[in-house]
């Protein structure tokens, strides 16, 4: 079964597998710290508390031994500043993973969520028969298109989401993405096992 590595080094930046033990308390920390930014784009901070956290980081334990979803901790200067994830949508088309990623508001604005979403976007083109990355967002949340814009997805459509709808972008493997994200052929092998 085909697995991103559990770290990946970029940089200050590194993106590595949550421990659902050591990362409890940092992660909700940082959640509930970040909670007034999220709130409009992700439903679920309303209900966040340590339990939940508890629950959600032994699902994504679950779920990246099952390889159906690599769930990173975005780590910035020693500290967890967000959360990235590479995964297939269920019930979704064949080739296609998906990126999805959130920021703690003072690590944004310099090019954290680029850089992982990009090295995100690397790893799924190294698993078999992925032809396609989306990313997907409220149309509202203008700072996630922005990242999808520098790393050279396409807006592709619009698709029923439980806010009322999400915009999708789309990159090929046959794209080559230079820049600050840069995705393409040797991009990843910053990363480390």
């Amino acid at each position: 079964m085909e697995m991103p590595p559990r770290v990946i080094e970029l940089d200050d930046l590194t993106l590595r597998r949550f421990d659902p033990v050591e990362d409890r308390a940092e992660l909700y920390e940082v959640i509930d710290a970040a909670r007034g930014r999220l709130r409009p784009w992700m439903s679920w901070v309303d209900e966040h508390d340590p339990e939940r956290t508890a629950e959600f980081l032994a699902r994504r334990q679950e779920a990246w031994e099952a390889g159906r979803d690599f769930t990173f901790a975005v780590v910035l200067g020693g500290a967890i500043v967000g959360a990235c994830q590479l995964f297939r949508r269920e019930g979704g088309p064949g080739g296609v993973m998906e990126i999805g990623y959130w920021l703690h508001p003072a690590a944004t604005g310099r090019g954290v969520a680029t850089r992982a979403a990009g090295a995100l976007a690397a790893e799924a083109f190294r698993f078999p028969g992925v032809e396609h990355v989306e990313i997907a967002h409220d149309p509202a949340n203008h700072a996630s298109g922005a990242v999808a814009a520098r790393l050279g997805f396409t807006e592709d459509r619009r698709r029923p989401a439980g806010s009322g709808e999400e915009l999708v972008w789309r990159l090929g493997r046959q794209r080559d993405v230079v820049g600050e994200g840069a995705i393409g052929e040797g991009a990843g092998e910053e990363s480390g096992g």
